[in-house]
């Protein structure tokens, strides 16, 4: 086993040691010291691809503990401790430290020198991953790249077609796409009722056949 998690243990221990959004960044340097946020194990079979983390998260440095996190973990069908259980399932912002605020209180995008510096080197790391969500507009333009909408709408509502995408054979992932599971999105599921009738049941299915 040792052998085994040798490799992601080095990079795990390089993300964290990583200041390149304060020592060289590309924009105005993050705010605060950087804390990356991240669940990996080369073990895990499901990926959770958010935003990044917020001041929450920040102060705890465990990902979704927050009411956003309790309502992804219904969403999954999943208990508290299947979520954080890295064995399983891996959590993969596309940012790995908490942005900072911007003027009325809400949280910035993801650093933009965290995902070209580290994600592919992620990805790489979690040879067993078969189905990622794709949680908010910016994981979803990542990963899905031409078959993202122009709007986040528009993307969750063509899940069907973006989970039937053809597969590599070398890494056959699911991919499905979700709203950020914030209170700010309560509005958005009352007035979108096939997300809860005929996304979730899916997300649900394809999770607990991954958690076996």
């Amino acid at each position: 086993m040792a052998e085994t998690t040798r490799p992601i243990d080095k990079l795990i221990s390089e993300i964290r040691a990583c200041r390149r959004c304060v020592d060289d960044p590309l924009k105005r340097p993050l705010p605060h010291e950087p804390r990356p946020v991240l669940r990996v194990s080369p073990t895990a079979r499901i990926a959770i691809c958010g935003q990044a983390p917020g001041t929450r998260v920040h102060a705890s440095g465990i990902p979704f503990t927050d009411p956003s996190g309790d309502r992804l973990r219904t969403w999954m069908g999943v208990t508290s401790d299947e979520f954080y259980d890295a064995r399983r399932i891996a959590i993969i912002p596309m940012g790995f430290c908490f942005p900072g605020l911007d003027a009325k209180g809400s949280d910035l995008p993801p650093r933009p020198e965290c995902a070209p510096l580290w994600r592919q080197r992620v990805l790489d790391s979690l040879p067993q991953i078969e189905l990622m969500l794709l949680v908010g507009t910016y994981a979803q333009r990542w990963h899905l790249g031409a078959d993202v909408r122009p709007t986040l709408t528009e993307t969750v509502q063509d899940w069907s077609r973006i989970a039937a995408r053809p597969k590599s054979k070398d890494r056959p992932v699911t991919m499905l796409p979700l709203p950020h599971p914030s209170w700010r999105n309560t509005r958005w599921i009352k007035d979108h009722p096939w997300f809860a009738a005929e996304l979730l049941p899916r997300v649900q299915r394809d999770v607990r056949r991954l958690m076996g």
